[in-house]
């Protein structure tokens, strides 16, 4: 598989992790849109939303608890922070593996996009 998370997870790739356990990594983004641009990722490869399915339930509420654990640990809670979850291409996803963006530092306007 050549799934750049894939490729972090297994140590293949560097990462500067925030967050880290058997179910999700939290890593800053490489081409941050914010003052503070993390990706929420499960370990366990799932490409998007439409693949996840209900077997992927708890993968779904780990990727949620480790946002909000960060998001406090870090303090964003105070000013507050975003969450996003692209799905397919015209969404803007670009790893085809489902991931969380984790944005905060600056105020964000509404609607996104």
């Amino acid at each position: 598989m050549d799934c750049v998370f894939c490729k972090i997870r297994d140590g293949e790739l560097p990462a500067e992790f925030e967050y880290r356990d058997d179910h999700v990594m939290v890593f800053k983004d490489l081409n941050p849109v914010a003052p503070y641009h993390y990706l929420v990722v499960p370990t366990e490869h799932i490409e998007s939303i439409n693949q996840a399915g209900a077997a992927a339930a708890e993968s779904l509420t780990n990727l949620f608890l480790a946002a909000e654990h960060v998001a406090k640990k870090l303090g964003f809670e105070k000013n507050g922070y975003r969450c996003v979850i692209n799905t397919g291409a015209n969404a803007g996803q670009v790893v085809m593996h489902l991931h969380m963006h984790l944005l905060a530092g600056r105020e964000f306007s509404w609607p996104p996009g």
